[in-house]
């Protein structure tokens, strides 16, 4: 593989620290202490407040700012409500090292991110960006594993955490992020846009729990999922060049997700027969009527074949 970056020699001063904040109250003073509790800590850290208006968030910002008995400098942006996308390119701006780490206000990094993740970045020149797996809290208390990859393992779905580590160099060369997002997957297409700087480039995952990622039934993730379908065509036709180049990688990447879930359902169904003896009318009304030409009808014959369904139904033909 060509080396398309410069590898960056340590990472001691050479990474700054990007937090984005939005009425998120003592979750950003989590935030924050995460980052200067890193064994290798950035240079500085530019917290950009995108038009908090809860009195009690403002405050704890306010005592951020104010002390001066911190390991790391600090700096804070305020800006009004123009958007995650705005906030996180309104920081980066503010920052000169070669290397940038992107937090949102309300997750938190494990001692080591900076060290890990910044070293993989350092000595790969091809990766323009690099994160790790995450350890969900809060709702959901889960192992979530995304696998980085190039531009083309991004096309179906989005394989790197929001929080990461970038070089400053490529986010410069594909403008940033689009502040035009404002529902949701913006850091998908940014992931995409900043892969497409340079040919043979990839964005690298520290295969650790690196990251604390906090879940709540109400946060934006969680509703952005409303406009899914919507953001994705904006994804397609804004990037309609690497889609058209990797269309097969890009459809084959969906079918196999959709496989995935597909089977994993299915062994649900399975598990609740032989358990309980019965399945929700959902899955009830997909053993009637299941879908078809997306694997579909062939879920349903496993299904039926594989449980006492199959029985009865061959026994009322009697």
């Amino acid at each position: 593989m060509m080396k398309v970056f410069d590898n960056i020699t340590g990472i001691a001063g050479n990474v700054e620290a990007v937090i984005t904040s939005y009425n998120q109250g003592e979750m950003l003073r989590e935030a924050v202490q995460s980052v200067y509790g890193q064994t290798v800590r950035p240079a500085g850290i530019t917290i950009v407040d995108d038009g908090s208006a809860d009195e009690e968030s403002v405050r704890i910002l306010r005592e951020i700012e104010a002390d001066t008995k911190v390991p790391v400098p600090v700096q804070v942006i305020w800006q009004e409500n123009r958007g995650v996308s705005a906030a996180r390119n309104a920081g980066i701006r503010n920052t000169s090292s070669p290397l940038v780490l992107v937090l949102d206000g309300d997750d938190r990094l494990g001692p080591a991110y900076i060290e890990k993740v910044g070293r993989m970045l350092c000595e790969s020149s091809y990766m323009v960006a690099a994160s790790s797996w995450m350890q969900t809290f809060g709702a959901l208390n889960a192992a979530v594993c995304p696998c980085g990859g190039d531009v083309a393992a991004f096309l179906s779905r989005n394989c790197c955490p929001a929080t990461h580590i970038m070089r400053r160099s490529a986010w410069e060369m594909c403008g940033g992020y689009d502040e035009s997002m404002r529902s949701g997957f913006e850091d998908w297409e940014f992931f995409l846009s900043i892969l497409e700087t340079e040919p043979d480039t990839s964005i690298g995952i520290v295969e650790e729990m690196l990251i604390e990622y906090r879940t709540a039934p109400v946060s934006s993730n969680i509703k952005s999922m409303d406009k899914r379908l919507e953001t994705m065509r904006f994804i397609i036709e804004k990037h309609a060049r690497t889609y058209q180049k990797y269309i097969a990688e890009a459809l084959l990447g969906i079918e196999a997700v959709s496989m995935g879930r597909l089977f994993k359902w299915e062994n649900e169904i399975l598990y609740a027969l032989d358990r309980e003896g019965t399945i929700s009318s959902g899955a009830e009304e997909f053993l009637k009527n299941p879908t078809y030409g997306d694997g579909g009808m062939a879920a349903a014959v496993r299904i039926v074949s594989q449980s006492d369904i199959g029985k009865d139904r061959g026994n009322e033909k009697k």
